[in-house]
């Protein structure tokens, strides 16, 4: 669970905020999950609603965010080094973690579970028990979500092109460089019919190389216990089960 928010948002207080008030809302309600396959998904789709909510609060009430070319912190050193072989290696990697940020808030929040998918840690069926969709349902969000991603990518790629296309630093007058769906469609508007935008797109790395590379890290070994490890230890649920999420 502490992977799935913390893919999403980024940002270690914000994920902080995020974990703390998902495992307060699920903790009063665990005595109630009938068998332990049930808490993955259920345990997921809470926490995928305050990471919706939470997005949604944000893009709303920020003025500013982190800019397009600035790299999201990661919360501890532990994790640094593991961002440094699991994301960091890869140019092509870092430019879909940026064009991960011009998704919307509720895309970004299924981004964060299809990756968990990818890696193998979340089944089909738990990921549209998450989203409380049907399996069919589900595989149509994430393809809208694929399809966002791949523009977002082309775009991000087209920013960072050198030299930028013209055009596109025209198309950009009045931008404050905060990544946004009213700049995606600006953006990408003009990216689909430029053909030096498309070059730069062309040599981007086809996505499905790309998300076994971007599967979730996992949470450092030496992170401090606290209040969320509880769980475990007191035998509400399977300590495996529950060491695996959170």
């Amino acid at each position: 669970m502490y992977e799935i928010v913390r893919r999403a948002l980024g940002e270690p207080a914000d994920v902080d905020d995020v974990v703390q008030e998902t495992m307060l809302r699920a903790l009063p309600e665990l005595r109630t999950l009938r068998t332990p396959e049930c808490f993955r998904p259920w345990l997921a789709t809470i926490a995928t609603r305050q990471i919706s909510t939470h997005l949604h609060r944000r893009h709303a009430d920020a003025e500013r965010t982190v800019p397009l070319d600035e790299m999201t912190g990661p919360p501890d050193a532990d994790t640094e080094n593991l961002a440094l072989i699991h994301v960091e290696l890869s140019a092509h990697r870092r430019k879909t973690v940026r064009a991960g940020r011009w998704l919307d808030p509720d895309a970004r929040a299924l981004l964060s579970l299809w990756l968990l998918e990818t890696a193998g840690r979340l089944t089909r069926p738990e990921l549209a028990t998450a989203l409380g969709t049907s399996v069919a349902h589900a595989a149509v969000r994430v393809q809208r979500m694929r399809n966002q991603l791949e523009l977002s990518r082309s775009l991000v790629a087209a920013l960072e092109a050198g030299p930028r296309c013209p055009q596109l630093t025209a198309v950009l007058g009045g931008w404050d460089g905060v990544p946004g769906a009213l700049w995606r469609k600006r953006i990408t508007r003009h990216t689909r019919s430029c053909a030096d935008c498309g070059r730069a797109a062309d040599e981007l790395v086809p996505l499905d190389r790309l998300v076994v590379a971007l599967a979730l890290l996992p949470v450092p070994l030496s992170r401090p216990a606290t209040v969320l490890d509880r769980p475990a230890r007191a035998g509400v649920t399977e300590p495996g089960l529950l060491g695996q999420l959170v």
